[in-house]
């Protein structure tokens, strides 16, 4: 039989067919989707379950003529295969190749780029109301959000407005119980009721004024396209309520939502994910995280946990299952995480409020307001900080050192590794007068023996690694192990001092006026945007106290990095060894 699938270069492809032929469309897509991902990584289960929504959605309208944005993009795979990506799709998350998320530079079919989630509503609503002023009332404005992403306070405050406009657009509510982890929160119980019957007479989007439908089955091929069909002609403020499975038709990736949203590699086959190497591993930075939360938390009975719909990511989940009366995940919801946390220290509670880097710039005003200004301690642990790699700019974590050092009252400090990250932690709760940022990358430490006991950490203070007699390295967490391994291979070690500055606020002056009164270079190193970080810091106390040394400054260009594997990004961005070496040979 051949396939369909080799023959669909664009929606118009699929709008060509029969609708008999379409449910076959679909089963090549989910096959096509998942023996790539299974060689390739990537986000799978979110994909899956939208394959046969992506199908209808392209055969009834008129895209790209008609708008369609894909909240967060994690389900956007069969949308990139079936508008003209299909025969690259393979390169996707890879260094050149495409991006996993929509992306406006990469297609006329990306009306919006996605990586953050609960933008779609705002996002469309302004170009439907665009299309209004313009006088195109035929354009159709369509964006899918999933039930998890819903929940977030910018999904509602575009609904706000959404249902006071007679604006035409369809939202799509994908609800499949889960985001990354399954969805939390009194809305989520909401729509169970709605899909068991049982709600309350009160439709809460009716009330909202959109005109309500649903709902209705996500992998229901021709019922779905009856749907649309008929919404198509319904002016003004609408909504769909769909229900789907995450990972659909994948054995695997239904049974196991969490892992296989994005399970690494897999056997296409069988769906089995494939073992790394059996040695023993230093552990991720945000099981540490995790364990250690969990240990002091158990002799501090004031210690909570708080994350914003990523417990697996962030690893709160190992608090979650040990004391979930602690531990809080309050959905896609960053700003109330934040000020959630403040509330819970004014009255004498140590709350950890774990959010990755990208994401704590979502809530930066209640950030300065809601903690900063009042001085209110909140510990931030700052997971996936620096380049996380395939996921790309969205979630590149690089600038928080420069948005977090321009606050007053603000700390913020990097660990060198696995036991100075528990030592930070055990610091913390022992007490601080002022909030304090922990950031740390994606990914393992270096250290396998990382639960020793704990060591109190001086607040401003640096550690100096190694003494030298010319150049000095002045870096800023677990980047810094890039140059002691530089310092151990070289021939002339006795040439470089190395100092872990660990606190890039407060800074430990007085490190600084050893290092400058000493050698006669200085070599800062950070995994964030030069602009603002741990060089425009060192320059700075430089300049203020007269100091003349040359300062060479390695850090993330004033450019978004594209996505990639990380030595490939470090390369890029002259971070690793090779560019370091380069420049040192020109002082040597």
């Amino acid at each position: 039989m051949p396939s369909l699938l080799s023959h669909i270069k664009n929606p118009e492809d699929v709008r060509a067919l029969p609708l008999e032929e379409l449910p076959d469309v679909a089963q090549e897509l989910r096959e096509f989707i998942i023996n790539i991902v299974a060689a390739k990584e990537g986000h799978l289960g979110a994909s899956l379950g939208v394959v046969e929504l992506t199908i209808a959605l392209h055969y009834v309208f008129d895209t790209p003529n008609d708008n369609l944005i894909w909240d967060v993009g994690h389900q956007a795979y069969g949308h990139k295969i079936l508008t003209g990506r299909k025969d690259s799709f393979e390169t996707n998350r890879q260094l050149g190749g495409i991006s996993g998320f929509p992306k406006r530079s990469e297609s006329p079919y990306d009306d919006f780029g996605t990586g953050h989630s609960s933008t779609s509503i705002s996002a469309i609503l302004g170009m439907a109301l665009a299309s209004k002023i313009k006088g195109d009332h035929k354009k159709e404005h369509i964006a899918v959000i999933g039930d998890a992403s819903i929940a977030s306070g910018m999904a509602f405050e575009g609904l706000n407005h959404l249902g006071v406009t007679d604006a035409n657009v369809l939202i799509v509510l994908n609800d499949n119980a889960i985001g990354i982890d399954p969805s939390v929160g009194a809305l989520k119980k909401y729509l169970t009721n709605v899909k068991k019957g049982v709600a309350k007479d009160e439709n809460i989007f009716e009330c909202l004024n959109l005109n309500y439908s649903g709902p209705t089955d996500g992998h229901d091929l021709p019922k779905l396209i009856e749907e649309l069909q008929r919404l198509k002609h319904v002016k003004g403020p609408r909504l769909l309520h769909v229900i789907t499975t995450k990972g659909k038709g994948l054995k695997q990736a239904e049974e196991n939502q969490v892992t296989y949203h994005a399970p690494g590699k897999f056997d296409s086959k069988t769906g089995e994910r494939i073992a790394g190497e059996h040695r023993e591993l230093p552990p991720k930075f945000q099981d540490v995280f995790g364990h250690t939360l969990v240990e002091l938390a158990k002799k501090n009975e004031k210690i909570v946990g708080i994350t914003p719909a990523m417990p697996t990511g962030s690893s709160l989940k190992f608090m979650m299952e040990q004391l979930p009366e602690r531990a809080f995940d309050v959905g896609i919801a960053e700003q109330h995480a934040v000020t959630l946390a403040a509330g819970m220290a004014t009255e004498g509670l140590i709350p950890f409020c774990n959010i990755y880097s990208t994401f704590l710039q979502r809530a930066y005003d209640q950030v300065i307001h809601d903690v900063a200004l009042q001085r209110i301690p909140v510990v931030f642990c700052l997971d996936r900080a620096g380049l996380v790699g395939q996921d790309g700019p969205t979630h590149h974590g690089v600038f928080d050192l420069a948005y977090l050092r321009c606050i007053p009252n603000m700390m913020l400090f990097s660990p060198l590794n696995a036991m100075e990250l528990r030592n930070i932690m055990y610091t913390a709760q022992k007490g601080i007068e002022s909030p304090l940022a922990i950031r740390y990358p994606r990914g393992r430490g270096t250290v396998l023996d990382w639960r020793q006991p704990f060591e109190h950490i001086e607040i401003g203070r640096g550690k100096e690694l190694k003494k030298g007699d010319s150049i000095a390295f002045l870096t800023l967490g677990p980047i810094g192990n890039e140059i002691i391994a530089l310092i151990k291979n070289h021939p002339s070690p006795a040439s470089f001092g190395h100092y872990d500055v660990r606190f890039v606020k407060p800074l430990d002056t007085q490190l600084l006026h050893d290092v400058f009164l000493r050698y006669e270079h200085i070599i800062t190193l950070e995994d964030g945007c030069k602009i603002g970080g741990l060089g425009s810091a060192v320059i700075g106390f430089a300049n203020e106290n007269g100091y003349t040394t040359p300062i060479k400054v390695f850090g993330i260009p004033d450019t978004f990095i594209e996505h990639g594997t990380i030595p490939e990004l470090h390369d890029i961005c002259a971070l690793n060894r090779n560019h370091i070496l380069e420049y040192l040979e020109q002082l040597l």
